[in-house]
C-alpha cells in the first residue's frame, strides 16, 4: 500500500511565508528557506512552495528563492504561482523544483496541461484547484480565490486528469484557515472518481483531521500550513498517530 504523505505548504508573499483565513488576513509565518530546511529535517514527505501574489501581480515566481530553498532540502518540492509557459517551468525545474503547480493559467489555457505533461512528464505537473460551495455546488475560483468561474470542481478535475496532470491539489476555500477539518466529502468524491493522487488542502486544525481525510476522504496526501508553521502540530507526532490508526506513513 502506498504511504500517505504529509506536506507543509509555504505560501510566499514578498519573500516571506504568510498564512491567512479563507485566503485573506495574511500574517507573517517566517523565512521560507529556514522553514523548508526544518520541515525536511523533521519528517515532511514533500513541500509545496506557492508564490501567492505571482498570478495577481502578473510576474514570474521568484526563481532565485526556489533555488535557495531547493539547496536546503532533500525531499520532493513543488513550486507554483504565476506559471504560464513551458519556459517558466524549465527555469523552476532547473533551479531545483521537482514539480510545478498550475492553477489560474490551466483554467485560462487548458492546453497548457497537455503541453507541460508532454514536455516534462505527468509526474511533474500538479494542477491546483481552489473551489468553494455556491448554492450547493463546488465552483472553481481563480487568482487566489478572488475570481469565480463557471467551472464545476468535479468536471474540471476530470478534464485535468484527461489532459495529463499527475496530481490534483484541491483546496476548499470554505475550510481554508478555519481549522475545522478538510472537505472530506468532496475529497472522497474526487478520490473515488479519479485515478490520480488527490492532495487535501484547507482546514487542518488537529491530528484527527488528518486521520479523517485519509480514512473518510480517501486523500493520498494532506497539506497544511499554519498548524505546522506555528508548531501546533509536530510532524513526527502526527505520523506516529497516523501509524497507530493503521494509516501507512513514512517514519
Amino acid at each position: 500500500m502506498l504511504t500517505k504523505r504529509i506536506i507543509p505548504c509555504l505560501d510566499i508573499k514578498n519573500g516571506r511565508t504568510v498564512k491567512g483565513v479563507n485566503f485573506v488576513d495574511l500574517r507573517d509565518a517566517g523565512d521560507p528557506v529556514e522553514l523548508a530546511k526544518i520541515y525536511a529535517e523533521t519528517g515532511a514527505d514533500e513541500l509545496v512552495f506557492l508564490d501567492i501574489s505571482a498570478t495577481e501581480e502578473r510576474r514570474r515566481t521568484l526563481a532565485d528563492l526556489v533555488l535557495r530553498v531547493a539547496e536546503k532540502v532533500n525531499i520532493p518540492f513543488t513550486v507554483g504561482g504565476g506559471i504560464s509557459s513551458i519556459e517558466d517551468v524549465d527555469i523552476l525545474l532547473q533551479n531545483g523544483a521537482d514539480k510545478v503547480s498550475i492553477n489560474s493559467s490551466a483554467v485560462k489555457n487548458p492546453q497548457l496541461i497537455n503541453d507541460l505533461a508532454g514536455k516534462f512528464g505527468s509526474q511533474c505537473v500538479v494542477v491546483a484547484i481552489d473551489a468553494k460551495q455556491i448554492d450547493g455546488e463546488w465552483i472553481v475560483h481563480l487568482v487566489g480565490g478572488k475570481v469565480p468561474t463557471e467551472l464545476n470542481l468535479f468536471d474540471w478535475a476530470k478534464e485535468v486528469e484527461q489532459r495529463g496532470a499527475g496530481e490534483i491539489l484541491f483546496t476548499s476555500m470554505d475550510n481554508d484557515g478555519t481549522k475545522d477539518g478538510f472537505a472530506d466529502e468532496a475529497l472522497y468524491k474526487l478520490s473515488t472518481e479519479l485515478n490520480i493522487p488527490i492532495i487535501a488542502s484547507g482546514g487542518a486544525g488537529n491530528v484527527q483531521h488528518f486521520i479523517d481525510t485519509f480514512v473518510y476522504g480517501k486523500s493520498d496526501a494532506a497539506l497544511a500550513a499554519s498548524v505546522f508553521h506555528f508548531k501546533e502540530i509536530e510532524i513526527k507526532d502526527l505520523k506516529e498517530a497516523l501509524q497507530e490508526k493503521g494509516i501507512p506513513v513514512r517514519l
